[in-house]
């Protein structure tokens, strides 16, 4: 009896993830992966991190290293890409013709950062960053430059520019908003990172709007003009506007695509029965929050191969994980859990001047939807399991340190 063929497209952590997943539940069926960089799968955070401050090496966040995909009999295509999948013959096409069977597929294609339409963009020592090649390029401006102005605060944005001041280099972030992470944190908790980066010495301009990056004729880019008129002088630019899930090839293939994701059911199954899907690209149904939820983080890639592998062989289960995310900016560390796209308020326990506090979002039914420790490393199950509860808190209880979380939804 052949044995069957699994394709896993996509070689970042997901890809990774789900190789080991397959090899993990006693898949011994063929597998293929394919990925558009030539190293092998490793994981995107500490780019922005520590590989930045000097602190990791790209082997510290590979995520197996050769042997071990030889050793579990994993094929790997680095360097290469997809171009298309053909459903009906349950094939992939890639290097300009050639073809690989499968008989079922996981697409973990990832996101790419968004590009600025505007003059100069294209400028030598304008960089973006999601690659150990990016990081690398961004890297050698660190060491050489002496300033740095960085387009959007988010959170690639607000690490680069902690890891740049580390180098005492000057940094200006130009920002559309009033506040930093205003779309994922609210105003209450972006005043506190406002704080943290300009006591660090980071210049910030908001309600600004970017025209266009000033460069020497025909040369590298020397810095940003703004809306207003005014100009930001910089030896490097970095452009950290978001990113954009990389659609494209489960769009040719046919296969639904909502809310600006592929969608995918509990079981991060996709419209096509035997393809499955894992990490940014994934616009998951979740159980609890009974809605369709992309994000663009670590523990997507990390926890979902698991699910979505155990559907492919058979047994499909269920991804019901609190979306989760962190960051290390300075001594600040900060881990959040949960869904607040929308909120009623925000209740704060600890100390917020020391920046040692959990910040809970509430709903109009004072039930939790979220919560975020900062410089805390204890009470993210509770925190958990108070949003998992659906219960009504009392607010002046939340926020009382001597309460524990757990009498609040006992």
């Amino acid at each position: 009896m052949t044995k069957p063929s699994f394709v896993i497209i996509g070689g970042g952590l997901a890809g990774a993830k789900a190789a080991e997943a397959l090899r993990d539940n006693d898949f011994d069926g063929s597998i293929i992966l394919f990925g558009t960089e030539s190293a092998l799968p490793y994981e995107r955070p500490p780019l922005s991190k520590d590989y930045l401050l000097g602190k990791a090496t790209p082997s510290d966040f590979t995520v197996q290293d050769a042997d071990w995909y030889r050793e579990h009999d994993v094929e790997l295509r680095l360097g290469t890409e997809v171009s298309t999948i053909d459903t009906a013959a349950h094939a992939v096409a890639f290097d300009q013709g050639r073809h690989e069977h499968y008989d079922k597929l996981l697409l973990a294609t990832g996101s790419r950062p968004r590009r600025l339409d505007i003059p100069g963009a294209d400028a030598d020592g304008v960089h973006l960053l999601r690659t150990i090649a990016d990081a690398d390029a961004l890297l050698s401006a660190l060491e050489h430059g002496q300033r740095l102005a960085i387009v959007g605060a988010g959170w690639i944005g607000l690490e680069v520019a902690a890891a740049a001041r580390s180098r005492d280099i000057a940094v200006t972030v130009v920002e559309s908003a009033d506040l930093p992470l205003l779309k994922a944190l609210g105003r209450e908790n972006a005043e506190v990172f406002t704080g943290l980066h300009t006591g660090h010495g980071v210049e910030f301009k908001f309600g600004a709007t970017v025209e266009g990056i000033t460069t020497t004729a025909g040369g590298p880019a020397t810095g940003l003009r703004l809306g207003d008129g005014s100009t930001v002088p910089a030896d490097a630019v970095l452009i950290a506007v978001g990113a954009e899930p990389n659609l494209g090839l489960a769009e040719r293939a046919g296969l639904d695509i909502v809310d600006g994701g592929l969608a995918v059911d509990a079981s991060l199954k996709t419209s096509d029965d035997d393809i499955f899907a894992a990490g940014d690209i994934v616009a998951a149904q979740h159980p609890l929050f009974g809605t369709r939820i992309r994000t663009e983080h670590w523990a997507n890639a990390q926890k979902q191969p698991t699910v979505a592998v155990a559907g492919m062989m058979g047994n499909p289960g269920v991804y019901d994980e609190l979306p989760y995310f962190y960051t290390d900016q300075y001594d600040l560390g900060m881990e959040y859990v949960g869904h607040a796209p929308e909120y009623d308020a925000v209740v704060f326990r600890g100390d917020v001047g020391k920046r040692e506090y959990t910040s809970f979002w509430l709903d109009k039914k004072d039930r939790v939807l979220a919560g975020m420790n900062v410089n805390i490393w204890e009470g993210l199950d509770d925190i958990k399991a108070v949003i998992r509860s659906g219960k009504k808190v009392d607010r002046e209880r939340l926020a009382d340190p001597k309460t524990p979380l757990a009498e609040l939804f006992s």
